[in-house]
């Protein structure tokens, strides 16, 4: 039987080093206490609500609303995490 010709392995050759790496800035000084200022505001929210059951002047116009007002909070503190570096 014939013997197939062997392919000649091509030399190793590293991927190419970028010039200038891609430096991140920091978070802005204002961000971390704005994130958890909203966490803070929206689980406040939702305790108050919970807790008054509804009988604050304000509280009371909104009704089951309340909840997503308290979750909008949290879930804008969350946006906000995701820019933290």
């Amino acid at each position: 039987m014939p013997v197939s010709r062997k392919r000649k392995k091509v030399a190793y050759t590293p991927p190419p080093t970028p010039t200038s790496p891609r430096k991140r800035k920091p978070s802005p000084v204002w961000l971390a206490p704005l994130m958890l200022a909203l966490f803070g505001i929206g689980v406040l929210w939702l305790v108050v609500f919970y807790i008054t059951q509804g009988d604050m002047p304000f509280v009371a116009g909104l009704e089951n609303w309340n909840l997503l007002v308290g979750f909008g909070f949290i879930i804008a503190g969350f946006g906000l995490s995701t820019q933290w570096r």
